[in-house]
């Protein structure tokens, strides 16, 4: 040994030698490359190490905003429980604050909400509980703020009390909305262990100095960390970087902040580079070892020993950039080595068949359904794009009646088992090619590639079909149904149908915009009972088509374009010979500027939808007001106007009507307002107090298309009305059904006996008027007296002026 070791180093050092200057060549030429080598997997261990924490710390940053939205819509849900609680509501309808603080204080409680807030309609504050008085004290001028963000985006960031808080709103509705829940939860401990859980990132959630403080100079103030107590207690925020490096206990730390931009608060994702660089470290060593390995076995003249370690060194070099590069689908090479070059490459295969396994992980929870395993909505909307790029499609939406009550009576987790055993019926029922998905609570989106709207309403009742069979859920048979909703492409976009295909920027939008034209079918489809309902835009009240029917409306009203019309009301007490013209009631024509005379049916139900119908109500009230003095001076003593449910629902119409008699100087005395049973009966108790002020004002109030609605004499014993006005439907067949004509004596005899006057309309031939006056009918209109007609010629068929009336 020693003479080959002698030899070995004659030759290496005598230069003269040409064997002694080949093997020192190829032995620099040998300690170059692998010096090179050496370098470059380092510069790659620590490039990739780098972009690994980079890659890491932003997939953290969306789990983390995933996380956020995950929680609001939990929180939101939970809000909605209580909004839509009877004795909530109630407690809110009463309009007694104690109650009200009492009842959110309850309320809030039981579901963990530390904050709540009840806002009323216009978003005011009228109670608000919780555990901190102080707090409670400022969150009212803070909600005021939030309020309008909150009804828009539905949760909301924000700072109180010296702590961020996410905040969730919900509507309380009666059936209308009555006012706002606003629920505050704290971002706590548990938030930040959920984010270490899912992404095994550290987090720590800091709060800037706040105005007012000590020493608004100080660094930020830390409140929550998952960092181990002596790394939280060296950390410090970075106040001008959004993503740094930081010591903390001799531990080098990349941070990356996941606040919003010009949030009050700093939340801070952290990960080790040591711990993410200590596996390349003992790489680096391998790699020194086999380098000297190499040079002693090439120095011993082994030229296939030294190819043979540098060719798996360089398939690792390949494979780190591979991943690098994002392929964690390409397996290495296979190696047959035994040595620590064949472990070095199964332990990159094992990182990266890992990193791989998380990166599904996390794809998973941000596109699949966890508790049926159906895709998500994320999902759906992106399979949806896809398919309105490709051709025509369909979009089913499903949405279970009743489900809220097996919650409350069985439970949430037999409400859970219940979704999964939905899922797995509609997988059965779904045709083949079709993705079927949960978009949350107890809704299901089915995407139909290629179909037309007539295919998408087949399938969708061969999906209504598997609700046929009550669900079995332990010793229970659940009966159930759905609402469901189709929208097609491109039948129900019409401007993404001009376009032939979505351009890339749109594509999003266009797929939420037909989810939404979707549920807006589902919607009235459970309201209507109806089962399955195509998207019609006059279903949507958001379309272009009504916003567009809206605007022009606005505008008839401020060009003039809105005509009053008048139908006379004959007083029938003087007999039919005498009859003569006592009253006349309100009516609006749109003389539109292209189209003509609109009819009302083609607006005044849209009127009524959009809330619209309250500013035609007070033009038509001034308009009559305006023409009353002509119309006293010829005899006609009261003119009718109608009301809508939502006049009814205005606590501020008496006022209005108020300041309209004062401006036209007419009196309450010279009005008939008139109201249908159903606008009654869509809130009795707001109704009759609109009712009681405006009879108290000495307006005249009837009862309109009596006997067709919800009647009720309890309410009608209690309602301060004057009149009954029998609706046509019985009065134009009075004459050959006798059913109907002993509605029309009874309904005669009862107002009579209710000591009010009874209105008969639809009064079109004179053998209906002779049997009203027979009858006893008080007041008669119809064809039969005069159609409705504009206010000049309405004037033009009544007697000369009689100055003993015009006051």
């Amino acid at each position: 040994m020693n003479t080959f070791a002698s030899t070995f180093w004659n030759h290496l050092f005598n230069g003269r030698r040409l064997s002694t200057r080949l093997v020192a060549l190829s032995l620099v030429l040998l300690l170059a490359v692998q010096g090179a080598v050496f370098i470059a997997i380092r510069a790659s261990i620590e490039r990739n190490a780098r972009a690994t924490l980079a890659d890491e710390l932003a997939v953290g940053e969306r789990v983390w905003q995933r996380l956020l939205a995950q929680r609001a819509e939990r929180l939101t849900q939970a809000a909605t429980l209580l909004a839509a609680d009877y004795g909530f509501r109630d407690a809110v309808g009463s309009g007694d604050t104690d109650t009200q603080r009492s009842a959110l204080h309850n309320h809030a409680a039981r579901i963990g909400a530390p904050l709540a807030v009840l806002l009323d309609t216009s978003l005011a504050p009228r109670a608000a509980a919780g555990g901190d008085s102080a707090l409670l004290a400022r969150l009212e001028s803070l909600v005021q703020t939030l309020a309008p963000p909150l009804v828009s985006q539905g949760h909301q960031l924000a700072l109180a009390g010296g702590r961020p808080y996410q905040f969730v709103i919900a509507p309380v509705k009666a059936p209308l909305t009555v006012g706002w829940v606003v629920m505050g939860f704290p971002l706590d401990d548990a938030l930040l262990a959920d984010m270490r859980a899912v992404s095994g990132l550290h987090v720590a959630l800091g709060l800037y100095p706040q105005p007012g403080e000590p020493s608004q100079s100080s660094t930020v103030k830390l409140l929550a960390t998952t960092l181990p107590t002596t790394q939280a207690a060296q950390l410090r925020f970075d106040q001008t970087a959004r993503e740094h490096e930081l010591s903390l206990a001799g531990d080098l730390c990349v941070a990356r902040d996941a606040a919003a931009a010009g949030a009050p608060w700093r939340v801070l994702l952290l990960r080790s580079v040591d711990e993410a660089v200590a596996p390349y470290r003992a790489l680096q060593t391998t790699l020194a070892f086999i380098t000297l390995a190499g040079v002693l076995l090439f120095a011993l003249g082994s030229v296939w020993t030294a190819r043979r370690v540098t060719q798996p060194l360089r398939a690792l070099v390949r494979a780190s950039n591979r991943l690098a590069a994002g392929h964690f689908d390409q397996v290495l090479p296979p190696s047959s080595r035994r040595d620590e070059i064949g472990d070095l490459s199964q332990a990159f295969d094992h990182m990266r068949v890992g990193i791989a396994a998380q990166r599904d992980q996390i794809e998973r929870l941000a596109f699949w359904d966890p508790l049926t395993g159906l895709p998500n909505r994320l999902q759906f909307r992106d399979r949806l794009q896809l398919a309105m790029q490709s051709g025509p499609c369909a979009v089913l939406l499903l949405n279970l009646d009743r489900f809220k009550q097996v919650n409350d009576v069985l439970g949430y987790a037999s409400g859970d088992r219940l979704l999964c055993a939905v899922a797995e019926r509609l997988r059965t029922h779904k045709p083949s090619g079709s993705l079927l998905a949960r978009l949350g609570g107890d809704e299901f989106a089915l995407l139909l590639p290629g179909a037309t709207t007539p295919g998408a309403e087949e399938h969708a009742q061969r999906l209504l079909g598997a609700f046929e069979q009550a669900l079995q859920l332990d010793d229970q048979h659940i009966d159930l149904s759905a609402g469901v909703g189709i929208a097609a492409w491109p039948d129900h976009l019409p401007q993404a149908q001009a376009q032939h295909l979505p351009v890339p920027d749109q594509a999003p939008a266009n797929a939420e915009a037909l989810l939404g034209r979707a549920e807006v079918a589902m919607v009235a489809a459970k309201q209507r009972g109806a089962g399955t309902l195509v998207y019609d835009a006059a279903l949507d009240t958001s379309s272009a088509q009504t916003l567009s029917l809206l605007g022009e409306l606005r505008r008839a009203l401020e060009q003039g374009e809105l005509r009053l019309y008048l139908q006379p009301k004959i007083d029938l007490s003087a007999g039919a010979s005498a009859a003569r013209v006592v009253g006349a009631e309100a009516l609006v024509r749109w003389q539109h500027p292209q189209r003509g005379l609109v009819p009302p049916m083609e607006f005044i139900p849209f009127a009524e939808q959009t809330g619209f119908i309250r500013a035609l109500t007070l033009w038509m009230f001034a308009q009559a007001a305006a023409a009353m003095p002509a119309l006293r001076a010829r005899g006609v003593q009261r003119v009718s106007v109608n009301l809508s449910t939502r006049d009814l629902l205005d606590q501020e119409l008496p006022e209005k009507l108020a300041a309209l008699l004062t401006q036209h100087r007419a009196s309450a005395s010279m009005f008939c307002l008139e109201i249908t049973e159903s606008a009654i009966m869509d809130d009795p108790q707001r109704a009759q107090q609109t009712l009681d002020r405006l009879a108290a004002q000495g307006f005249k109030l009837s009862i309109d298309d009596f006997g067709t609605g919800y009647s009720s004499l309890a309410y009608l014993k209690r309602l301060p009305v004057d009149e009954l006005k029998i609706d046509k439907s019985f009065v134009l067949s009075m004459e050959r059904d006798s059913d109907d004509a002993k509605i029309v004596r009874s309904t005669i005899d009862l107002a009579h006996n209710l000591g009010l006057t009874v209105v008969a309309e639809g009064v079109e031939t004179a053998a209906i008027a002779e049997a009203l006056e027979r009858l006893g009918c008080d007041e008669a209109q119809g064809y039969h007296y005069g159609r409705p007609a504009p206010l000049q010629a309405f004037m033009a068929t009544l007697p000369e002026p009689q100055a003993a009336l015009v006051n």
